[in-house]
């Protein structure tokens, strides 16, 4: 068995790969670590909650509708963090570059990455810096971990049956932009990328009301993250399809390229199921920050196992948790 690219692509496949990644029998981190498979770890130091997470990017193209690979590599980590429920404090940046890479491009990439970081409100305070021979890479990649303090501390396995479970604006956008603009497709309307930090969108959320389970929706998308989230907690997750907001422009370019935009990955977006009585406080919380004016309650949590979704003509269907992401290469 060889490694492809499906493992890396946040599916099923991608599990059989982090089976041997997190094989480790020296890793005596006291029930703070791996185990749980969660976007980061917490740590308590001194009565706090430290919120610890890395992430690695390789987007091509580098440069896309809506963002860029330094845009996404700092809103990939500070929102690995707000889904613990931390605030994020400060960053570290490691980037590997391929010789012949143009210091414009660069330039570029490093002020993306400082907008970035002013709306997240967190400082870069460490890197390091790689050069590698032309042909060896694809351009540029960066690796960014960061460290954030947690009030609440959130996982994605506390789902319970009541919940009402929200998402926090349109699905898809991220995934189908990166392919329509690497592919040169012309469909009238130019879909952008949803890349943005949601700390504050999820403070929002945690000042107005509980939240049992959250997630972001990247590689494999909302159906990768909600089906996780279900196995997870042990518990059934009911989706009405009309309810799942989705741009017309996005539907549309998934069907014509014969991929199911709730498979698709988001940069900008949360998934998370809160108590009954706080669900629509929350929601109209959500819905006053500048991301999430499309938040919608899209379904309920029940007992059972697995995702179903009721669909728009009256029938039922399960929402199976994705083999891959179907657009590799895109955060």
């Amino acid at each position: 068995m060889k490694v492809s690219m499906m493992h890396g692509a946040g599916g099923e496949v991608m599990g059989e790969l982090l089976g041997v990644l997190t094989r480790l029998t020296n890793n005596n981190a006291g029930g703070i670590g791996l185990e749980s498979l969660d976007d980061g770890a917490v740590i308590p130091i001194g009565g706090q909650n430290i919120v610890f997470t890395t992430d690695s990017h390789i987007v091509r193209p580098i440069f896309f509708p809506g963002g860029d690979i330094g845009r996404i590599s700092i809103c990939g980590t500070v929102n690995d963090l707000a889904m613990m429920g931390g605030c994020p404090v400060a960053l570290s940046c490691g980037m590997v570059i391929e010789e012949g890479f143009e210091i414009a491009d660069l330039e570029r990439i490093v002020a993306s990455m400082d907008d970035a970081l002013g709306e997240a409100g967190a400082s870069l305070v460490t890197g390091d810096t790689k050069v590698m021979e032309r042909g060896s890479l694809d351009g540029i990649m960066i690796n960014t971990s960061g460290i954030g303090i947690a009030r609440t501390i959130v996982r994605d396995n506390g789902l319970v049956p009541g919940d009402r479970i929200i998402v926090s604006g349109t699905l898809g956008d991220h995934g189908i932009a990166i392919l329509a603009h690497r592919e040169g497709f012309d469909l009238g309307e130019q879909i952008h990328s949803d890349v943005a930090p949601v700390w504050g969108l999820v403070k929002e959320a945690l000042d107005a009301g509980i939240i049992h389970a959250m997630k972001d929706p990247t590689r494999g998308g909302f159906a990768s993250s909600i089906n996780e989230m279900a196995r997870k907690s042990g518990v059934s997750v009911r989706v009405r399809e009309e309810a799942l907001p989705m741009k017309k422009s996005v539907r549309s370019a998934a069907g014509m390229l014969g991929i199911d935009p709730l498979e698709v990955a988001n940069e900008g977006k949360v998934v998370m199921g809160v108590p009954e009585q706080d669900a629509e406080r929350i929601l109209s919380a959500i819905r006053k920050h500048k991301y999430g004016h499309d938040a919608t309650i899209v379904g309920i949590v029940t007992e059972g196992s697995g995702v179903i979704m009721e669909t728009a003509i009256g029938g039922e269907r399960f929402i199976e948790p994705p083999v891959g992401d179907p657009v590799p290469r895109v955060c």
